[in-house]
């Protein structure tokens, strides 16, 4: 169809729903061009400075003017000399250089591209895992609180999506919490590991530092250190090649895509107990669950984590293929790729965790609706306590065992081919054969008895794991969060 003449708005023009409609302003922040290329003018003022503490002939008139200009980004200069030079570091040497004329000559001095690009892509990786993992304790917090609630209520278990021995809704909750603590650990393992790729040249040799250094190796290890310290980091990468290692974004991306897991497993739960109308996730006062069914009320915030959560998993698809065809050290065809992928994955990520925040700040449970699921399908799951009760009052097994086998089976008969309650117990109560036990029945059909130590699990627990794995975020817990569109 063509644009439209005078079309030029934004609203004219694709725009990543990651960031126009779902993700935080402090995650679009980290992965915004303002960061980038902020970071590459911090990059370059960081090795001037540590090069002239090194002795090259640097005066602290060209590092005050660097200083003086780090946020004075002519982003459209920068464009312009991009289009004309088709390289997007060498654009910004030239617009940083231009607002700095006395420091022209020193800015970038002995780094290759990767300086700026991949040290930016380190230091946005580790702020963006800073971000997501007090995200996550939060999620973590509030699901804690969620089940020791609930640990003592009981629930009808499924295993096969089929009727179980029975369990708690605090115990099934503490089985998503345990997930989102492996997660945790992932990705404070995944952020502790990272390094920075440091001042390593053009194949990773520092040859050119090398020369400029005349010759002095140590000199060369201490520019290294010195701005592997500015930069926040307490390594770097001892051995590089252009670029540093491109698993290292496997191992992250990883780590994301199994968090994505985590949430698709718990919200595909949520969904499925909102259509046994046993638990839902909030639902605000003018909400429309559907535009022809007023009725409705759609779990649309699991379903939003449930669709997000799968893109964030085939997003490790990317790095794979990046690190395996990466040839000797390094090739350009990781360029393009590791911009839509690495920034969509935290975005996605960060979505995600707030949504799943909302959710777990607003679940609402129907004990009664609960209760009767349990009240259908308990009678057949007390039939061994019935038994082990009458040989205890003095009955045989066998023949005990038979009549319960017929009444069980006309029961069942009742509620699968008349639709109806099901009647097992009236049955065993009519039953004279029963009556030593008639008096016993209650309290053989009491929930509690038959979900074993799940109470006792969920405290143990959250006391002895949970609990001390948000620690370190205590002060990063914060208030509720609401939704976004």
């Amino acid at each position: 169809m063509g644009t439209p003449a005078g079309a030029e708005d934004a609203l004219s023009r694709y725009r990543s729903p990651l960031v126009s409609r779902y993700a935080g302003a402090e995650m679009a922040f980290i992965f915004s061009e303002r960061n980038k290329f902020g970071t590459w003018r911090r990059l370059w003022l960081f090795l001037a400075q540590a090069e002239k503490s090194l002795g090259l002939p640097i005066t602290d008139e060209q590092i005050q003017e660097m200083e003086a200009n780090l946020d004075n980004i002519d982003f459209k200069m920068a464009a312009e000399e991009e289009k004309r030079l088709r390289h997007d570091v060498m654009a910004h040497v030239h617009t940083f250089a231009h607002c700095c004329p006395k420091a022209a000559a020193i800015i970038h001095l002995g780094a290759t591209s990767c300086y700026v690009g991949d040290n930016t892509d380190l230091i946005v990786l580790r702020d963006g895992l800073n971000l997501l993992l007090p995200q996550l304790a939060r999620v973590i917090s509030r699901l804690a609180d969620f089940a020791e609630k609930y640990a003592d209520l009981p629930t009808l278990g499924f295993t096969h999506y089929q009727p179980a021995q029975l369990t708690t809704v605090g115990k099934r909750c503490c089985l998503w919490i345990q997930d989102l603590c492996m997660d945790l650990q992932n990705l404070e393992r995944a952020r502790d590991n990272l390094r920075f790729r440091g001042v390593k040249g053009t194949t990773g040799t520092q040859a050119s530092f090398l020369q400029l250094f005349e010759g002095d190796h140590s000199k060369v290890e201490e520019l290294d250190r010195l701005v592997t310290e500015k930069a926040g980091f307490k390594r770097s990468y001892m051995v590089t090649g252009q670029t540093y290692s491109r698993k290292v974004d496997i191992d992250i991306l990883s780590v994301l895509a199994s968090l994505g897991a985590s949430v698709h497993k718990i919200c595909t739960d949520i969904r499925l107990l909102a259509n046994l109308k046993e638990i839902e996730e909030p639902f605000e006062k003018d909400q429309i669950g559907s535009s022809a069914m007023p009725y409705k009320r759609n779990p649309m915030r699991s379903e939003r984590c449930c669709s997000l959560a799968r893109h964030l998993m085939t997003l490790i698809m990317d790095p794979l293929q990046t690190a395996s065809v990466q040839w000797f050290e390094r090739t350009l065809d990781d360029s393009a790729n590791r911009r839509v992928c690495l920034a969509e994955a935290f975005l996605t990520a960060d979505i995600i965790l707030s949504t799943l925040q909302n959710i777990s700040e607003g679940l609402v449970v129907y004990p009664k609706v609960i209760d009767r699921r349990i009240r259908q399908e308990l009678p057949f799951m007390a039939t061994e306590n019935i038994i082990m009760a009458m040989v205890k009052a003095g009955g045989n097994r066998q023949d005990c065992h038979e009549k319960i086998r017929v009444l069980s089976q006309k029961a069942a008969a009742v509620v699968k081919q008349e639709g109806g309650d099901n009647d097992f117990i009236a049955r065993v109560r009519a039953d004279p054969y029963f009556s030593p036990i008639h008096k016993q029945l209650d309290s053989l059909l009491d929930p509690s008895s038959f979900t074993g130590r799940a109470p006792q699990q969920v405290a143990k627990f959250l006391k002895e794991e949970v609990r001390p794995a948000l620690i370190p975020y205590k002060s990063k817990m914060g208030g509720k969060i609401e939704l976004t569109l």
